[in-house]
């Protein structure tokens, strides 16, 4: 407890542009967030009050970072289950829980627990040789489809990285040499991707958020568009439940987003992330609660927020850092506020990379086709100086 507000203190381990939204939230709730970043330049180090530099895999950095903290979460799911068990066991309220996290760590160990619980899922099967790769795509040439399978990594990956498609025996037996741990699945036959995003809390309370389409290039979300376009209201129902019956199942506290391939005979359950997600930055403006205030409610085991839509079209579109040279990113904000007063704009303070998420911007309004059209422009001049 902050002893010059009341209110809680909640912890976020990692300083990425998650602990920096979150911290935004924080501040209207009139929590304290404080940080562990790796950086005093990471994105949420720079704008945070209580900031702590420590690594999220040393479990002494992890102890002295928790003392005060009435609930400890992450923004991102790379913190060791055994320290999170650890640190559990000495009393933290730290959520998720390592029995739940390790779903989102673990390919191999969410795919059976996901087929274990009768979740639709992808054909799969963990491999370690390429006989054991090229007698999968035998199976699935049975089943009409045969090459290419999908590999992926088990543990590690996002943003398209660690997920490899294999056109036969050559290319699986470049990557096993690599001797990265492996899953293998079907390709998906898919019609688009979707995600179903919920909030549970340590006492049971769910609440789901419009299920949205995310639009991928090059393994990287480029946008996402809430609610998702002509879906039927049957299917956006499967999905939520699909999504509160699995935070429930695993014992998610927090946020979890269910990432889904839309196909022909239903839907399919791609990954799972428990934290904020790239696929619900939108509700910053689009939705009555955000999913950065949703998470710390969730961890403070407060009731949960609204979840409905503010406007009748709400599209993100991320913000990828362009090719060095051209006007400033703060010549680029003049001219695109001018051009769309409307364009709500987040920027992260990263440095820019080519490709790099550096920040995104939110449109909303009443025609999702017109919508989208300006949420891509934006992002687009943000990136490159240009129409």
């Amino acid at each position: 407890m902050d002893t010059r507000t009341g209110l809680p203190v909640v912890g976020m381990v990692g300083g990425g542009q998650l602990a920096r939204m979150t911290h935004q939230a924080a501040i209207a709730l009139g929590q304290s967030l404080r940080v562990l970043s790796e950086s005093p330049d990471d994105s949420a180090a720079l704008v945070a009050a209580d900031v702590r530099i420590g690594t999220h895999t040393d479990l002494a950095a992890l102890r002295e970072f928790a003392k005060g903290c009435d609930a400890v979460t992450f923004d991102h799911e790379h913190v060791p289950t055994e320290h999170i068990a650890t640190l559990a066991a000495e009393g933290v309220k730290i959520y998720p829980g390592a029995d739940a996290i390790l779903y989102a760590q673990d390919k191999q160990q969410m795919r059976e627990r996901l087929s274990a619980l009768g979740a639709p899922v992808p054909r799969w099967r963990p491999v370690t040789s390429v006989e054991d790769i090229t007698a999968f795509a035998a199976e699935q040439e049975a089943a009409g489809q045969g090459w290419p399978v999908v590999a992926k990594a088990v543990r590690g990956g996002y943003d398209g990285r660690g997920v490899w498609m294999l056109d036969g025996p050559g290319a699986a037996a470049e990557l096993v040499a690599t001797g990265t741990a492996l899953i293998v699945e079907e390709r998906v036959p898919l019609r688009r991707e979707l995600a179903a995003l919920v909030a549970r809390s340590p006492f049971g309370q769910v609440a789901a958020y419009p299920v949205v389409e995310t639009v991928q290039q090059n393994g990287i979300c480029v946008e996402v568009l809430a609610p998702a376009p002509g879906l039927s209201e049957a299917l956006a129902v499967e999905a939520q439940q699909l999504a509160i019956d699995l935070a429930n199942a695993l014992g998610v506290v927090g946020l979890l987003a269910v990432e889904l391939f839309e196909t022909e005979a239903g839907i399919v359950v791609n990954e799972l992330a428990m934290r904020p997600h790239n696929s619900g930055h939108w509700t910053i403006e689009g939705a009555r609660t955000s999913q950065f205030e949703q998470h710390l409610r969730a961890v403070l085991d407060y009731p949960m927020g609204e979840t409905s839509l503010t406007a009748p079209a709400v599209v993100m579109a991320n913000v990828l850092g362009g090719e060095p040279g051209g006007m400033s990113i703060d010549e680029r904000l003049h001219h695109l506020f001018a051009a769309d007063p409307g364009a709500r704009v987040h920027l992260y303070g990263k440095q820019v990379r080519p490709g790099r998420k550096i920040g995104h911007v939110t449109v909303l309004g009443d025609d999702m086709t017109a919508v989208r059209a300006r949420a891509v422009r934006a992002a687009r001049w943000l990136q490159e100086g240009k129409e």
